[in-house]
């Protein structure tokens, strides 16, 4: 079963599921996020939803391109979670399926092409409180942890 992360469901909401895919970018002691600008700045991992009929991997490759302007290399998948959650962008109530993939920071190849996103280098620590969801803090420690006792 996959786990629900963040606010409860609201019962008398209707929901369209919305896959996407997320990245943990570790590079030394730092990782590479995302700041998303607009009314409410966000701090997130890379990544977002999969376009209609789109594999999950190339929906990852092609997010984090928009939202970074990195390259990734050898992606592997570390979890999943759920999100119930209103997306203004899209005006939808959203159950996001959040595929969660730990992957290396290959190389930068332009500046982010998605408006309004910027990187963000952070040490571990300073992410994990900076990152705005749920999700991605859960696993964020979970990746720390496991690095550190690896």
């Amino acid at each position: 079963m996959i786990p629900r992360l963040g606010d409860a469901v609201r019962l008398s909401q209707k929901y369209t599921l919305r896959p996407g895919a997320y990245v943990i970018l570790p590079r030394g002691d730092q990782i590479l996020l995302t700041r998303q600008a607009g009314n409410d700045e966000d701090i997130q991992l890379p990544g977002g939803g999969s376009d209609p009929g789109e594999p999950t991997l190339p929906a990852l490759y092609r997010e984090v391109m928009e939202e970074t302007g990195w390259s990734i290399a050898r992606p592997r998948r570390f979890g999943a979670f759920r999100r119930f959650v209103f997306m203004p962008e899209y005006d939808l109530w959203a159950e996001k399926l959040c595929t969660i993939y730990v992957a290396h920071p290959a190389r930068k190849i332009s500046e982010p092409t998605e408006a309004g996103h910027s990187v963000l280098w952070l040490p571990f620590e300073n992410a994990l409180s900076a990152l705005g969801n749920d999700g991605d803090r859960v696993f964020l420690a979970d990746f720390i942890r496991r690095k550190r006792f690896a």
